[in-house]
């Protein structure tokens, strides 16, 4: 077995600089530093809520024709999210997780390894999506979440995508933000770190602050978060984006509103609090807040709200047969 890839070492204050003008080193640099606290952060998980959710937004834009696919590919794997719990769902039988970010790689692949799947299931490596390092035609199912905004050149990753997959084979990229969303998001984002830091100076909540140091941390990955995203996207224009690529039956949806207000708010509180202070009640209600103004922006919000303002967009496409 081989080993997992090593992180990038932490970078020096000439690398984030010289990141700043890269948005590819940025990626690797801000992921790498990312890698060891992502789960957590995000409240990622390889149990049922997340098997969940992750068949769920593939359900949501693809349905269930094709399921189970033969082999998957997943394009900024993160610590593997997406695609582990998709296979856990049954939606893929075996899989490869590739990520600019050699520490995103090893994460994901020590989660498959934790999951059971052995390499004979799952296999990892760090690959740029402008340039993927498998040959034509080899894969029936390609996926990402939440990468595509990270890509400098968005139709040449799209093209690469169509070339690796197979005749019919599918791709489904979801969790990409709008142009609203994203900048809806960044608004309550800024407000809420403000208010909380704010509010935690005072000496009754001093206890509710976390350390000077890690505030500092938070607001220089926010920094180099801010490079990494490159785009947000017109849900139209992705649509055309994506069938310009080479997929000429490609559709976008969009999903989560309210549910995107609270979400946003929700992690910028919990980065800015000492993590002692919430629990199981706080876990639970963020949890069960979320289901319920998705349940409000999927049954009665997206009958009357236009598509473009909610937060989420994911594409889907084919690539044709001959």
């Amino acid at each position: 077995m081989t080993a997992d890839p090593a992180p990038h070492p932490p970078a020096t204050a000439d690398e984030v600089e010289a990141a700043r003008h890269d948005p590819k080193l940025a990626n690797v640099l801000y992921h790498d530093w990312e890698a060891s606290s992502y789960d957590e952060k995000w409240s990622i998980s390889y149990d049922e809520r997340c098997i969940t959710y992750a068949a769920d937004r593939f359900r949501h834009i693809a349905g269930e024709h094709g399921w189970p696919y033969g082999r998957a590919l997943e394009l900024g794997c993160g610590t593997g999210f997406f695609l582990l719990n998709l296979m856990q769902a049954g939606v893929a039988a075996r899989g490869s997780m590739t990520d600019l970010s050699p520490g995103m790689v090893g994460a994901a692949l020590r989660n498959a390894r934790l999951l059971g799947l052995d390499d004979g299931a799952v296999d990892g490596r760090v690959a740029d999506a402008e340039r993927i390092p498998y040959d034509d035609d080899t894969f029936d199912l390609v996926v990402g979440h939440a990468v595509l905004h990270h890509i400098p050149d968005v139709e040449l990753a799209l093209r690469e995508v169509l070339r690796v997959l197979r005749p019919g084979g599918r791709f489904v990229f979801a969790g990409e933000p709008t142009r609203i969303g994203d900048a809806y998001a960044r608004r309550l984002g800024r407000l809420t770190w403000r208010a909380t830091t704010t509010v935690t100076r005072l000496a009754p909540l001093r206890g509710w602050r976390r350390p000077q140091a890690e505030l500092d941390e938070s607001s220089c990955a926010a920094a180099l978060e801010a490079v990494v995203d490159l785009h947000a996207f017109d849900p139209a224009m992705l649509e055309r984006l994506a069938r310009r690529a080479g997929a000429p039956d490609a559709r976008v949806a969009t999903e989560e509103l309210t549910a995107a207000m609270l979400g946003w708010s929700v992690r910028t509180f919990e980065a800015a609090v000492s993590p002692g202070k919430l629990g199981l009640r706080w876990a639970m209600f963020a949890y069960r807040g979320w289901q319920r103004l998705s349940w409000l922006d999927r049954t009665v919000l997206s009958r009357i709200v236009p598509p473009a303002w909610f937060y989420n967009a994911l594409v889907t496409g084919t690539k044709p047969a001959g």
